[in-house]
């Protein structure tokens, strides 16, 4: 390997050993230049690396530098949302795609909610649903309930990387932007919604399946056809 990759892989396995810990500022550039015996440069372009990598972080000023950073599902889920927001942003990706994206992921979701979910959980997709039956349909908050609804759902599965998945997918394509939402399909969803935390407090998996895959499956119907980086 290349003197950088030598830094770069020396310094991966002390964060995955625990020698620098998350959330840790690591030594200067010139304190790992000489620690490694390289050249401040080559110090840089390994820790840019590891920053592109999602490794570490670089705060700057007098009393920033790189810093390991928190390595969990919930930062997993930000890595996620900002890696398919550029994906999103420089690319075309159909609704289709998205569709069969949240298909994959939601309805596995909902079956093993109905294994896992507890009671606050289902108490609070229901209070979701009762704001959404109160709310105007142009509203901002339309999105932003729907995404919450779903993303409950994830965590009730008890999967955190599912949860990592589907919120990133959520907050990127917000996908009931995509409807053609007339009152009648607004007021339709909202009682799939209700039909999947019902099937999902009853502890029915196969029930609460379905529920989320007709949900999907006419979320899909009534979406307009536009590609997913238009706002």
């Amino acid at each position: 390997m290349r003197p950088r990759e030598q830094v770069q892989a020396q310094i991966k396995a002390a964060i995955y050993d625990g020698t620098f810990a998350q959330g840790e500022k690591l030594p200067s550039e010139n304190a790992l230049a000489d620690m490694f015996g390289v050249s401040r440069p080559t110090v840089r372009e390994a820790l840019g690396a590891l920053a592109t990598a999602g490794l570490v972080r670089k705060i700057p000023g007098a009393s920033g530098g790189s810093f390991v950073r928190e390595v969990d599902t919930n930062a997993l889920g930000r890595m996620l949302q900002d890696s398919l927001s550029h994906v999103l942003q420089l690319g075309s990706v159909e609704i289709d795609e998205v569709s069969q994206a949240r298909e994959v992921l939601e309805v596995p979701c909902a079956r093993l909610a109905a294994r896992h979910a507890d009671q606050a959980q289902i108490d609070a997709a229901r209070d979701i649903v009762s704001q959404q039956k109160r709310i105007d349909l142009s509203s901002p908050q339309v999105s932003e309930l729907d995404q919450q609804f779903h993303r409950i759902i994830a965590e009730a599965s008890g999967n955190r990387l599912l949860v990592a998945f589907v919120g990133a997918l959520h907050a990127c394509t917000a996908p009931v932007t995509y409807l053609n939402l007339t009152p009648e399909v607004g007021h339709e969803t909202i009682l799939q919604h209700a039909h999947i935390i019902k099937a999902v407090e009853a502890g029915d998996e196969l029930a609460a399946a379905e529920a989320m895959r007709d949900h999907l499956a006419y979320v899909r119907q009534w979406s307009r056809d536009r590609p997913a980086t238009e706002s």
